[in-house]
């Protein structure tokens, strides 16, 4: 089968989202292994992933910087983090592979994703990005002119334009990578936003981030994938979280999926997007989606793990 894996970004840091290069290598070594599981298995498998950690601590150094070198905007973050946590997911993925006696390549595709310039996520920032501060922190970054939220005991997090994604560009080149063999790392953060403009529709960045689980629900389409993977770091999606009556899922058709999520089941900040990627992908492939931890996306492939989002058509064994 054709996989997409979708990695959280605070899956690729340490838990505190410093994101310390020892902890985003380790992360990424644990990462792996599952990874190559999977390619062992002889499935083609595409790895995407968050960054949110990793742009958050670009930010910081922005604005220590800021008297020495000019600050770069947040669409060059986006792409500085790709190009580096491909590299030590490449890394440790292809270690992974060599261990198990498989030789495939591996090989990591800075991607663009194109947005509206006049979606209107873009004029209220709302999504969540970088580590917890103190409200005195924060308070210190909003008198520059930035967005942040109370997160509650966790503490305050900046927030940012998160526009909805409508094409992943370069998925020509994930084809032709994947018929050549390669295991292809893509579209990390939700991949670089950029708009069209001018008659000649030409490209630039905005200052956005895009939800990756949105974005790979756009990309799984895109490459035709069998099976969306959406590794978190709880094991499946839970009913009634943080309440007595908390209960998991297991399987779940689009259906009843749908039906919690209207509900407000779940967490705009949290498993919601999760959700709603997984919502998006079956409903616009008829294909199957999964949420579940990162070790447990092996037995997660053959429904044994996780939350497995089955099209309508289906029915629940």
């Amino acid at each position: 089968m054709r996989l997409l894996v979708a990695l959280g970004g605070n899956a690729l840091s340490s838990p505190d989202g410093r994101a310390r290069p020892e902890d985003q290598i380790a992360a990424a070594e644990r990462a792996a292994e599952g990874l190559a599981d999977l390619v062992v298995a002889g499935h083609d498998v595409v790895v995407t992933h968050g960054n949110g950690p990793q742009v958050g601590n670009l930010l910081v150094k922005n604005e220590l910087a800021a008297a020495v070198v000019p600050p770069v905007p947040l669409d060059w973050c986006v792409a500085q983090t790709q190009a580096t946590i491909g590299v030590i997911l490449s890394n440790g993925l292809e270690r992974a592979l060599r261990v198990r006696g498989a030789h495939r390549p591996v090989a990591t595709l800075v991607t663009r994703t194109l947005v509206r310039g006049d979606d209107p996520h873009m004029l209220a920032p709302s999504k969540p990005i970088g580590r917890y501060l103190t409200a005195a922190e924060a308070e210190v970054l909003v008198g520059h002119g930035e967005v942040w939220r109370d997160f509650g005991a966790k503490g305050w997090r900046r927030v940012v334009a998160s526009p909805e994604p409508q094409e992943v560009l370069d998925v020509p080149a994930v084809r032709a990578l994947l018929a050549s063999g390669y295991v292809v790392i893509t579209g990390g953060g939700g991949g670089v936003p950029v708009v069209a403009q001018g008659p000649d529709g030409a490209l630039r960045g905005v200052e956005a981030v895009i939800d990756k689980d949105l974005a790979a629900a756009v990309l799984g389409d895109a490459i035709a994938a069998d099976v969306l993977l959406i590794a978190t770091d709880v094991p499946e999606v839970l009913l009634g979280y943080g309440t007595p009556e908390q209960r998991p899922l297991g399987h779940v058709t689009l259906a009843e999926l749908q039906a919690h999520a209207d509900a407000g089941e779940f967490g705009a900040g949290s498993m919601g997007p999760k959700v709603e990627a997984a919502l998006r992908f079956v409903r616009r492939t008829g294909r199957k989606a999964s949420i579940c931890s990162l070790d447990d996306i092996v037995p997660a492939l053959a429904g044994a793990a996780g939350t497995l989002v089955l099209p309508d058509l289906e029915r629940k064994p």
